[in-house]
């Protein structure tokens, strides 16, 4: 469960530094000018919580099978 959590920790500060060094670059500018900057990180932020959410349910359904294995031994 450790792993679980150290994993997101770490995502989750990849992620803020991304955004931050996105908001900072040129390209940034002329997406926020246009309002568009605010659909990129929204998209960004439900891929991320995907992906995430994904990873726990395997590691869930892992876990349940590492337990029926142990059981059957």
């Amino acid at each position: 469960m450790t792993w679980n959590r150290l994993l997101l920790v770490g995502l989750l500060t990849l992620l803020i530094q991304q955004m931050a060094f996105a908001q900072q670059a040129a390209s940034g500018d002329f997406l926020r000018s246009i309002g568009h900057i605010y659909v990129v990180v929204a998209v960004i932020l439900i891929i991320f919580i995907g992906i995430v959410l994904f990873l726990i349910y395997l590691d869930r359904k892992l876990t349940k099978l590492e337990n029926q294995i142990k059981q059957n031994e």
